[in-house]
């Protein structure tokens, strides 16, 4: 496959997504807002939208299957998948607040091929295919190199839903509010995998994650030269609903205090 070039109809797929999402913002009523689980919103803008991306995604690679949020199609059981979060950041975009972002991924089993993350309010698209690099908006994009607490800033994921590992979540972020530069919750874990990639964090970490969350943004982190786990060191970050993602200079402090409290 030439990754590149798929990754190319990718960016203007996420792109095309990314201008639906923005011309509808004004027209949302209250009315169209629907309730999937506790805290979990979800428009006719989401589902439109994904029906969109899986139609040109289908065109590109006729064989691979899908895994969506709004479950717009079945997997067919490839190997070969998009993993597609169509509007990450729906209480944000509710809200109308930045960042929310399109995030589509492909994936080979569990490896990442391509990844595109496309911050609608900013008009910032990030990508990368394997063994490419990662860029912004044409430009190349590499992780931070910091490398101790007292030098980060750091972006994490507040439970919303799941709160099975709630105190060990609260301890680690108060060690990491003493010992930072500060901590952020943007609202998309696609945006903080990708401010992760270019520099702009120096560390990120959530748990109760899915793959359409994380698919895009893993790729982007590694290929910009950052290091991605889940909360034991492991390598079950795609479906395993936990991500460290950072530059490898500082991962092995914050892995430490992550994997204290939540490994």
């Amino acid at each position: 496959m030439d990754l590149q070039h798929i990754c190319q109809q990718v960016q203007e797929t996420a792109q095309k997504a990314g201008q639906f999402i923005r011309e509808e913002r004004q027209k949302i009523t209250a009315e169209d807002i629907e309730l999937k689980g506790k805290a979990s919103l979800v428009t006719y803008v989401d589902k439109n939208a994904e029906r969109m991306i899986v139609e040109d995604l289908k065109k590109i690679l006729p064989e691979a299957g899908f895994i969506t949020e709004e479950e717009t199609v079945e997997d067919n059981g490839s190997k070969l998948k998009w993993v597609i979060d169509p509007l990450d950041g729906t209480t944000n975009f509710i809200h109308g607040i930045s960042p929310h972002s399109v995030s589509i991924g492909l994936i080979d089993g569990e490896q990442p091929l391509v990844g595109a993350v496309y911050e609608v309010g900013l008009d910032e698209l990030f990508y990368a295919w394997k063994d490419g690099g990662a860029y912004l908006n044409g430009e190349p994009i590499s992780v931070s190199k910091s490398s101790s607490h007292k030098d980060v800033l750091l972006a994490t994921g507040y439970p919303y839903y799941d709160f099975y590992k709630l105190s060990e979540y609260i301890n680690v972020l108060q060690t990491f509010m003493i010992e930072t530069r500060g901590m952020r919750r943007m609202g998309s874990a696609a945006i903080d995998l990708a401010y992760v990639a270019c520099g702009r964090f120096d560390g990120f970490f959530e748990l109760a994650l899915h793959s359409w969350d994380v698919a895009a943004g893993i790729l982007l982190v590694q290929e910009a030269g950052g290091k991605v786990s889940d909360f034991k060191g492991g390598s079950d970050f795609l479906f395993g609903k936990e991500i460290i993602a950072s530059n490898s200079n500082y991962y092995p402090q914050f892995f430490e205090v992550i994997n204290k409290q939540l490994g």
